[in-house]
């Protein structure tokens, strides 16, 4: 699987945890530097993003991918806008949660969520 993130630096500790959960090894990262300019349009700085990931089109469309995203919510929705459009589907996304009463803090993974999973059960409530 290939961890495409978005954020803050994953600790050894944060991989394997993902290892545990989805059942697959972390072959490869891929960390992208997440910093936009606010007096400037969000959408194409949210596919030069995407495209710093430096996944092939058929990457995208083929690959396990899981997906760290950025912390500021707008980034976040933009980029799965963009990875929408080029996967053809709502990618499997990381959560993390502060670890209580960690000095400094510390964040542990607390689930895979699988967007797309999400999606199809909104689809029957329409």
């Amino acid at each position: 699987m290939i961890l495409v993130n978005f954020s803050h630096p994953l600790t050894e500790l944060q991989r394997g945890a993902i290892e545990g959960l989805t059942g697959c090894e972390v072959a490869e990262t891929r960390d992208v530097a997440t910093h936009f300019d606010h007096a400037q349009p969000f959408a194409g700085q949210a596919e030069a993003l995407v495209e710093a990931a430096g996944l092939a089109p058929e990457q995208w469309q083929t690959e396990s991918l899981l997906i760290n995203l950025p912390s500021l919510h707008v980034i976040a929705a933009l980029v799965l806008a963009e990875l929408h459009g080029r996967m053809g589907y709502f990618p499997a996304v990381l959560r993390l949660r502060p670890v209580s009463g960690s000095v400094p803090p510390q964040f542990e993974v607390a689930e895979i969520l699988n967007l797309q999973a999400v999606r199809d059960a909104a689809r029957e409530r329409r």
